[in-house]
């Protein structure tokens, strides 16, 4: 038998997971990185054998065999019936005592803030909110693309981009230096030729994400198309954070706001900027801040919430990750 640490948690994204083994006083025993976690397209066992080779690197690290409790954060875990059946696969691979298993939105959330109150708005690929309270109210949206109302993140950037950008270039849109400079990414001539290798894949679908960086860039040089679509993202994290607020009777009261994922954590400042004005606007109370902490960080925090360890304990964990 062997020696049983205080928590696991796991941060587990379409691209990687993040695991780290946590002692009852805060030290952190081992780390470990594997795989992306994505149970739709691979189904549910074959996402957590990707899990599960990460934590097995760390539990040989550490010199454990087991946890008190697991505490993981995962992409594709919308629902709340998602989060119970994701719970129950990782609770039969008998890692701890006990599991709880949430969005990985909230592992951004509570690795920005010292207690369990907030807000968090994450645009990576995609967008997501979700906001907490420490008696454990919640609000979170399903963020599963256009059926679940959303737009922006880094993939819905690219395809506004591509759209306006091929009417630009055949005349039913607006002129945007869009329809030059995304081609122009991949060496080809126009955005027909560039619509032509995507449907064709001689440009793998995954490359689109390349083109949100090239429309940042076109709107820094004044581009009014690209601009505008920056506008309007801005105004959807301004819009998510501000109704989350709201759901949790924060709007009135000074909470932070926290911004992470690939695009928001970029610091563009015309988004940046964007946000921050939005904001004092609409949720005047709300303290905006980027979060550059890494996710697993939160996971950790969540599950020394769960085991009720003491602010110290919690702070011994911080320190390690963020310096």
């Amino acid at each position: 038998m062997g020696l049983t640490a205080s928590v696991l948690a796991v941060d587990a994204g379409n691209s990687k997971t993040d695991v780290a083994v946590v002692a009852a006083d805060g030290t952190v025993l081992a780390t470990a990185r594997g795989g992306g976690f994505r149970p739709p397209v691979v189904g549910v066992e074959a996402a957590v054998d990707k899990v599960a080779q990460a934590v097995e690197q760390a539990f040989a690290a550490a010199g454990v065999e087991s946890v008190d409790h697991v505490s993981a954060c995962l992409a594709n875990a919308d629902f709340p019936v998602e989060e119970e059946q994701l719970a129950a696969a990782l609770h039969a691979r008998a890692w701890g005592a006990s599991t709880q298993v949430r969005n990985d939105t909230f592992a951004v959330l509570r690795a920005g803030v010292t207690e369990p109150r907030g807000v968090a708005v994450v645009c990576g690929a995609g967008i997501n909110c979700v906001g907490m309270r420490p008696d454990g109210r919640t609000a979170r949206f399903p963020a599963l693309g256009r059926i679940s109302g959303d737009w922006g993140g880094g993939w819905g950037l690219a395809e506004e981009a591509l759209w306006h950008a091929s009417r630009a270039e055949d005349g039913r849109g607006p002129a945007t230096a869009l329809a030059r400079t995304l081609p122009a990414h991949f060496g080809l001539p126009s955005m027909y030729a560039l619509v032509e290798a995507l449907h064709l894949e001689h440009i793998g679908t995954a490359r689109r994400h390349e083109l949100t960086p090239v429309l940042f860039a076109t709107a820094v040089a004044g581009d009014a198309v690209a601009s505008g679509l920056v506008d309007r993202l801005a105004d959807e994290v301004v819009t998510m954070a501000t109704v989350a607020l709201t759901r949790l009777d924060l709007l009135e009261e000074e909470t932070p706001v926290l911004l992470g994922g690939g695009v928001l954590a970029a610091r563009h400042p015309r988004l940046d900027d964007g946000v921050r004005d939005l904001l004092a606007s609409r949720a005047p109370k709300a303290v905006p801040q980027v979060v550059t902490a890494s996710p697993v960080l939160g996971a950790a925090l969540l599950g020394l919430d769960r085991v009720g360890a003491s602010g110290e304990v919690q702070e011994r964990v911080r320190a390690y990750f963020e310096h």
